[in-house]
């Protein structure tokens, strides 16, 4: 670049001087034009302007346990230890679950395969990096974030056939003789998964099971199980189970989530209106407790169905259960089972939609009430319309405001509640559904919503435990999310013991600060756990290292990185007295050719 900068302003000055430039009167005046021309190139261009002296590139070796996983003759981990040996001439760092130096020939073994910290340590020294790894990293977009002179060595076994299950979804909580419906996620290997069967187990009874089909290499497959709940109450171990020959990675053919078995609904939804909303709220109620729940719909008059399994229930044995219910929530005409407060004697929802149509209003405030906390974050602004009934009660709060237009005028209330003697709240609204259906922020407004209502009518203390795990499901090498239950402290104490040969017990602090209400404690050991706590006991299922499921290469082999690297050549815009030394010969050139009588 240099070069083409001098050439650049050699030309400039012939074309602005031309046979002048050879006299000895105006041979300074293009010399001066020629070096302040070959300058403001140089800088256009940043050109370099020194010599580079880069650092030797830090070589990373992925040691994430996914190099072992359905290839065991596979020699590509040997191969990886060589060259990052012979590249890191005996010096080489390890990463997955941690960044640290690590030169032996140990089986890697990390649950993670995380490249963030080499990217947080490569931008701190300004080294590039040598990265060796099976080419399926957690993130591997951030390759584009080493610094220059950066390159990726990707060495993948030959995968054979597997199939494996990624994901169960099922209840938290269930009813002794209720219909089970559990929905798991099947995924194949680079080559493929042959057919085999699928199987749902609770504890070690036997609930559904069902073919599946052969699949594609990385394809994905849903299968829905149903089944029946059996067995005296007590906290169980929910298992798939997927079995098919020539299978050649067995580890990761199970999965398995803690729920509670319980004998008695302590909440009970019916509607007598069956809708998308009806839908979304028994959802709810049953996503964000651990209640035991049952919902009744009304098909025809006088023609129940339960949720699920749609069996066949009178409406008198609906009424009763509304009855005895802690926790009742009528959907639809709410004074089906005569006056709600006289039809219940739990907490009460009413959730009354208007009869006729009333246009779209906008939830727009949440005025001073128990909900206040979480429902004065909602995105108000880009939430989806509500039919809103016209007029609801005097109550003893008001939970949500909507709005037709910008007229303060043009309001209407959505939601009150009453707290004594127990806890009532009357929501006269629908749509809500379209929150949930948007996606994104909207559908974390309506489990925000829901949620918080939900809480305010068990009061946090229907289940007494003091904290039970928040997520669907618990993984080995990921840290184990906790929600707080009915304790009214800061900080709840786990004494987790695994069910093992060993027994090893582990006593775990959980710290809940002002207004959160999850909390995190350190990863555990794929196996089941048995935990302890004030209020009573769960069971805590860790499943084997994401690292031992089948996906798709998101690193390939070749030179990466755009980020500075330390050690580069310096460029004319790094050296800020040039931009001076420019306009400086620019005016030295000015004042002699007035001299010379040049204009």
């Amino acid at each position: 670049m240099i070069f083409l900068a001098i050439v650049l302003g050699l030309a400039v000055a012939l074309l602005q001087y031309g046979r002048l430039a050879f006299t000895a009167r105006a041979a300074p005046l293009a010399l001066l034009r020629a070096l302040a021309a070959s300058l403001v190139v140089a800088l256009m261009l940043d050109a370099p302007v020194g010599r580079a002296h880069l650092p030797q590139p830090v070589v990373a070796l992925d040691a994430s346990m996914s190099w072992l996983r359905a290839a065991p003759a596979c020699m590509a981990w040997r191969d990886a230890l060589d060259s990052a040996a012979r590249l890191g001439s005996g010096h080489w760092t390890r990463f997955g679950d941690s960044l640290r130096i690590d030169v032996s020939r140990a089986e890697p073994g990390d649950r993670l395969s995380s490249l963030r910290p080499v990217v947080n340590n490569a931008s701190a020294t300004g080294q590039p990096a040598v990265v060796i790894t099976d080419g399926e990293l957690d993130d591997g977009e951030l390759v584009a974030e080493l610094p220059r002179g950066s390159r990726v060595i990707a060495m993948r076994c030959t995968s054979g056939a597997d199939v494996a299950i990624s994901a169960l979804e099922a209840p938290r909580t269930l009813l002794v003789g209720d219909s089970l419906s559990a929905r798991i996620t099947l995924i194949a290997g680079g080559a493929g998964a042959p057919p085999g069967r699928l199987a749902l187990r609770l504890d070690d009874g036997l609930v559904a099971t069902s073919d599946i089909p052969a699949l594609a290499p990385f394809a994905e497959s849903s299968v829905e199980l149903r089944g029946v709940a059996a067995g005296a109450p007590r906290s169980a171990v929910l298992r798939a189970i997927v079995r098919a020959p020539g299978d050649v990675e067995p580890r990761n053919d199970t999965l398995a989530v803690g729920v509670d078995v319980s004998r008695a609904a302590a909440a009970v939804f019916a509607s007598t209106a069956p809708d998308f909303d009806a839908r979304e709220a028994v959802a709810a109620l049953r996503g964000v407790s651990s209640l035991p729940t049952r919902a009744y719909y009304r098909v025809a008059p006088r023609t129940w169905r339960t949720d699920g399994a749609l069996a066949s229930v009178s409406e008198a044995d609906v009424a009763a259960a509304l009855r005895d219910a802690p926790l009742a929530v009528i959907h639809g005409d709410t004074a089906l089972f005569g006056p709600p407060r006289s039809a219940t004697r739990g907490s009460l929802l009413l959730f009354a939609p208007p009869a006729t149509d009333q246009g779209e209003w906008y939830a727009a405030t949440a005025p001073a009430s128990p909900l206040a906390s979480a429902l004065a974050t909602l995105p108000f602004d880009s939430l989806p319309p509500l039919d809103v009934t016209p007029a609801l009660p005097r109550a003893d709060w008001q939970g949500l405001v909507t709005r037709r237009g910008s007229s303060p005028q043009s309001t209407r209330v959505a939601l009150v509640g009453w707290d004594a003697p127990r806890h009532i709240a009357l929501l006269g609204a629908q749509g809500f559904w379209r929150w949930r259906f948007r996606g994104g922020v909207r559908a974390e407004a309506y489990d925000a919503f829901f949620g918080s209502l939900y809480d305010w009518l068990v009061e946090g203390r229907v289940d007494r435990r003091a904290a039970m795990p928040a997520g669907p499901l618990v993984r080995a090498g990921e840290p184990v999310r906790w929600h707080k239950g009915a304790s009214a402290d800061s900080v709840v104490r786990l004494t987790i013991t695994r069910r093992s040969a060993t027994g090893r017990v582990y006593s775990v602090m959980l710290h809940f600060p002002d207004s959160t209400s999850i909390a995190e404690s350190p990863a555990l050991a794929p196996g089941l756990y048995d935990v302890t706590m004030e209020g009573g006991a769960t069971v805590l299922a860790v499943n084997p290292s994401r690292e031992l499921l089948p996906r798709r290469p998101t690193a390939r082999s070749g030179a990466v990185g755009g980020a500075a690297v330390a050690g580069e050549a310096p460029t004319a815009r790094d050296v800020r007295w040039l931009f001076l030394v420019a306009v400086l010969l620019l005016c030295a050139e000015w004042l002699l050719r007035r001299r010379a009588g040049l204009r």
